[in-house]
C-alpha cells in the first residue's frame, strides 16, 4: 500500500533491469524541504574538502606524512559523498528513482568499502599520534612518506577485497516481482529484501565482514589512545602533557564523528520495529555526510599549520 501511495503514476511499473529509490515512504510531501540542508552540507563537504586537498598539495610545509593521510581522508570522504548524495538529490528535485541494476550494486560496492576504508585510515592516524608522543625521537625514521604510501594500498586493498562479495552476493539473489527499494540508497539488506531467495548468506557476511574490519580498527584505536594516555601521565614538564593530548585532539574528535552516527545507524538498524522507518532511512543518508562536511572544518581550525596554509593559499588567491 505504501509503495502504491508513494510512487507516482509514471512510475508505477520499472524495467527489469532497474529499481526504484523511495527516499520517505511517509513523508513524500517534506522531501524538497529536506533537500536544502542535504545540499548545503553536500556543497560544505565539497568545498571543505577540497580546499583541504587543495591546501595541502600547493603548500611545501604541509608535505608531511600525517597531512598525506588527511588528504586520503578528505578524498575518501569526497568519492563516499559523491556517490551517495547528488542521487539523493536528484530523486528530491527531479523524482529521478530508477537506478539500474548495475550502478545500484556499484554504489553498494563503494559504499560498503569506504566506510571501512575511512575507519582504517583513523587507525593509521592514530598509530602517527602514538609513534609522535611513545616515540619521539624514532617518529621520523618510522612514520615516513614510504610508510604512508605502504599503509594507503593496503587501506584500499584490504578493504575493497573484503567488501566485494557483499554486492556480488547480492547480485546473484532472484528479484522477481518488487522493485522499489525502500531507501535512498542501495544499502545492501534494503536490497536484499526484495529478492525471492534466502538471503541469509548475505546478512551474515555483511555483518562479519563489517564488524571484524571496523572491530579491528576501532580495538587499535583504543589500544593507541590507551599507551598514548599513559605516556602523557607521566611526563612531569609543566604543560607538555597538555600539549601532547592538543595533537591528538583533531583526531579524537573525527573518531567521535565517525564513531558515533555509525552507532546511531547499528542501532537504529537493530531495532527497526520501534524506529520509524524514515528516521532510519535519514540516518543513512546523513552518515555519508556529516562526518565529510565536518572532518575537514575541525582539521581546519584545529591545526595550526593548515591554518596558516589556507591563509596563505587565500591571500595568494586575492
Amino acid at each position: 500500500e505504501v509503495h502504491s501511495m508513494a510512487l507516482p503514476s509514471n512510475h508505477s511499473t520499472a524495467p527489469a533491469s532497474e529499481f526504484l529509490l523511495i527516499c520517505f515512504p511517509n513523508y513524500q510531501s517534506w522531501q524538497h524541504w529536506l533537500s536544502l540542508p542535504l545540499s548545503l552540507l553536500f556543497l560544505l563537504a565539497m568545498v571543505a574538502n577540497g580546499i583541504l586537498l587543495i591546501t595541502i598539495r600547493l603548500e611545501a610545509f604541509l608535505h608531511q606524512p600525517v597531512y598525506y593521510l588527511l588528504s586520503l581522508l578528505s578524498l575518501l570522504d569526497m568519492v563516499l559523498c559523491l556517490t551517495v548524495i547528488p542521487k539523493v538529490l536528484a530523486i528530491f528535485w527531479f523524482d529521478l528513482r530508477s537506478i539500474s541494476f548495475s550502478a545500484c550494486f556499484l554504489q553498494m560496492f563503494i559504499m560498503n568499502s569506504l566506510l571501512p576504508m575511512e575507519s582504517c585510515t583513523f587507525m593509521v592516524m592514530a598509530y602517527d599520534r602514538y609513534v609522535a608522543i611513545c616515540h619521539p625521537l624514532r617518529y621520523s625514521s618510522i612514520i615516513t612518506d614510504k610508510f604512508v604510501a605502504k599503509a594507503s594500498v593496503f587501506i584500499v586493498i584490504r578493504n575493497a577485497l573484503v567488501a566485494a562479495p557483499i554486492p556480488i552476493l547480492t547480485a546473484r539473489l532472484h528479484y522477481c516481482g518488487k522493485k522499489v527499494i525502500e531507501n535512498c540508497i542501495c544499502a545492501n539488506l534494503s536490497v536484499s529484501r526484495l529478492s525471492c531467495d534466502n538471503f541469509t548468506l548475505n546478512r551474515i557476511y555483511q555483518f562479519v565482514a563489517g564488524w571484524t574490519l571496523l572491530g579491528s580498527d576501532f580495538i587499535l584505536i583504543i589500544l593507541s589512545y590507551t599507551f598514548i594516555l599513559r605516556t602523557v601521565l607521566k611526563i612531569k614538564a609543566e604543560g607538555a602533557a597538555v600539549k601532547a593530548l592538543s595533537t591528538c585532539g583533531s583526531h579524537f574528535i573525527l573518531i567521535l564523528f565517525f564513531s558515533t552516527i555509525l552507532l546511531v545507524v547499528v542501532l537504529t538498524n537493530v531495532s527497526r520495529k520501534r524506529v520509524p522507518m524514515d528516521i532510519l532511512i535519514l540516518l543513512n543518508v546523513l552518515h555519508h555526510l556529516i562526518p565529510p562536511a565536518l572532518n575537514p572544518i575541525v582539521y581546519g581550525i584545529r591545526t595550526k599549520e593548515i591554518k596558516q596554509g589556507i591563509q596563505k593559499l587565500l591571500h595568494r588567491g586575492i
